[in-house]
Formats: C-alpha cells, sequence, structure tokens
C-alpha cells in the first residue's frame, strides 16, 4: 500500500503535467456557480444603453400631447391647430361615396342652397364645386350667394356680379387689351409697315390678356378645389353635351361698364 505521501506527490505531479493547478480548477467552478444562480450579473457591460421602442413611443407621445395641449390653449377650441383634414369631413365623404355629378345648367340651379337637403353648388369654367361648407357666404342672404347654383366664371373675371353671371368667356380678354380711345382724335393714315406693327402687337397683347383671363380663372379654380384648408371641393361637371338641352350662350356679350372702365390706357409713344 502507498503511503499518503506518495499519493499527495502522486496527486500533485498529475497536476503539473496537465498544466491546470487545483486552485484555478476551484475558481473556475465557483464563478460558474455563480453564474448559474445569477445569470443577469454575467452579462457585461458592451456599450451605451440604446433607446427601446417603447422609448421612442413614449418620446413621441410626449410631445404630441404637448403640441395639443399648446394648441389648446392658444387657439381656444382646437388640438391640432385649427387643422381639420379634408377626409374627416363629412360632405366630402359623402360626396365621394355618391361618385361625381354630371348636371346640366338647369339641374345645377337646384343646388342654390334653398334646399336643406342638398348640397351647394357653385360652378366654375365648367368644373362643379361643393361649397356647403360656407352657407353664411353662398347660402341664400350670403354675400356671395348670386354665385350658387350656376356657372358665373365670366363674373368671377370681370367683377360685374349682376350682368356677368354667366359661363360664357367670349370676349373677356379685351378688358385686359389696352384701349385705344385715346388715340381716336387725330390719327393719320397708316403705311404698310405700321399696319403690320400694329397688327403684330394687337395679336401679342390678346394672346397676353387670355392668358391673364386663364390665370384669374385658375386662381379661383385653386381656391374651390381644397385651398388652404380643404373646404371646398370638386364634385363633378356641367353637362352641356348633346342631350343635355342646351343651346349654346347666345349672342356675343359686349364688356360689362365695369370692365371696360378698368382697360389699361395705352400712350401715344407706345404707338409708335
Amino acid at each position: 500500500m502507498a503511503s499518503p505521501n506518495l499519493r499527495s506527490r502522486t496527486n500533485a505531479t498529475l497536476d503539473d503535467q496537465n498544466g491546470t493547478p487545483n486552485s484555478i480548477s476551484t475558481e473556475t467552478q465557483k464563478s460558474t456557480a455563480s453564474d448559474k444562480r445569477h445569470p443577469h450579473t454575467a452579462i457585461t457591460d458592451e456599450g451605451p444603453n440604446r433607446l427601446s421602442v417603447l422609448d421612442i413611443l413614449r418620446i413621441l407621445g410626449g410631445l404630441v400631447l404637448l403640441s395639443s395641449t399648446l394648441s389648446y390653449f392658444i387657439t381656444g377650441n382646437s388640438i391640432t391647430w385649427n387643422y381639420r383634414p379634408a377626409f374627416t369631413r363629412p360632405a366630402r365623404i359623402k360626396a365621394w361615396l355618391r361618385g361625381p355629378l354630371n348636371l346640366t345648367d338647369v339641374q345645377l340651379s337646384a343646388y342654390n342652397g334653398t334646399d336643406p337637403e342638398l348640397p351647394i353648388l357653385v360652378a366654375l369654367n365648367g368644373s362643379i364645386y361643393d361649397v356647403s361648407a360656407s352657407p353664411h357666404l353662398y347660402g341664400p342672404g350670403g354675400s356671395y350667394s348670386f354665385f350658387a347654383g350656376r356657372d358665373a366664371t365670366r363674373a368671377f373675371v370681370t367683377g360685374c356680379f349682376q350682368e356677368d353671371l354667366t359661363g360664357d368667356m367670349r370676349g373677356v380678354e379685351e378688358m385686359f387689351v389696352p384701349s385705344d380711345s385715346d388715340l381716336a382724335t387725330g390719327s393719320v393714315d397708316l403705311t404698310r409697315e405700321e399696319k403690320r406693327d400694329r397688327k403684330l402687337r394687337r395679336e401679342r397683347e390678346v394672346r397676353l390678356a387670355k392668358k391673364q383671363v386663364q390665370d384669374t380663372v385658375n386662381g379661383w379654380k385653386k381656391m374651390f378645389d381644397g385651398g388652404k384648408d380643404g373646404k371646398y371641393f370638386r364634385v363633378g361637371r356641367v353637362n352641356r353635351g348633346p342631350g343635355s338641352g342646351w343651346e349654346g350662350w347666345g349672342e356675343r356679350r359686349e364688356l360689362c361698364a365695369k370692365a371696360r372702365e378698368g382697360r389699361p390706357r395705352r400712350r401715344a409713344e407706345d404707338v409708335a
């Protein structure tokens, strides 16, 4: 039987040969046991903490709440800074469900605000717009009630709200063409070159005048077709095609007095 001293020396020799001292093996076992009991303490710091999705949602929610609170205190009645998306307006939703309108001028006249069951409509250059959001303006007794239920594009351009409540735009551009009335007296015979120059100038001025008319119509169209708050919107077209009963605009209209008086004057030196 081997003596105790011999066994001790043998174990020490084996440990030396394996290169793993008993003290190191013991510390490793203790560390492993501790990690199992406390798994969270085994995770080491790998860098700065990162925001979770929940943290981001909390921050955004706080900002929305702050903005809504400020909006209510400043505006007094709105938590969205008086912004109302167009798709939340019942009239727009109802119009979308109904589909586009295709009304004759006679049918359009019924939508003038006198029937509470019908929307208030105006037409501009053949397009129909819903202006029911402003009954105080376009409804009965409103400042612009004469626009309701009809296409009054000509009046939108000329500003003659009594005699020009029509969609007939023929000759409207003349209100933007310079007048020659101040040069009528004392006129002399013109040479061929002068006649040609005046003709070319006249054609150029008419083109510019027509563009000015179109720009004016587009300005009104921008207001009715959504505008800054979307309370007005397009709902259809005026039907003046075959079978609509439309017989045309009739005789060509003259410029109303207001439009004639507002025509630009041409100076004598501009004629030369």
